[in-house]
């Protein structure tokens, strides 16, 4: 079982920025990859950005160019960097741990507590 501790969050004016952290209790060469998703209320729970062991990254077009997902294996921690936040961006962000079970046939997924992000116009 992968725990994980959100920080960062918090409350900032349109075009400020934000440093998102999540720490995992295991180490990261054991997770196949971390991510970060938001949920707005009453919307769905979408992908923000993600990152494997080797250091790929994917993004939603909405924050492409905006955030950068970064890790620190040593610290086990995985970082979100968001500038020129917008109203839009506005969510609870919650982090995601991916591992492949023994067997290599399916995933589990795990999820932090999530942390508010406002952007106040």
């Amino acid at each position: 079982q992968v725990q994980l501790v959100e920080s960062g969050g918090g409350l900032v004016q349109t075009g400020g920025s934000l440093r998102l952290s999540c720490t995992a209790s295991e180490s990261m060469f054991s997770i196949n990859a971390m991510g970060w998703y938001r949920q707005a209320p009453g919307k769905q729970r979408d992908l923000v950005a993600s990152i494997t062991t080797t250091s790929d990254t994917d993004y939603a077009d909405s924050v492409k160019g905006r955030f950068t997902i970064s890790r620190d294996a040593a610290k086990n921690t995985v970082y979100l960097q968001m500038n020129s936040l917008k109203p839009e961006d506005t969510a609870v962000y919650y982090c995601n741990a991916v591992r492949l079970r023994p067997g290599g046939a399916s995933y589990d997924y795990y999820w932090g507590q999530g942390t508010q992000v406002t952007v106040s116009s």
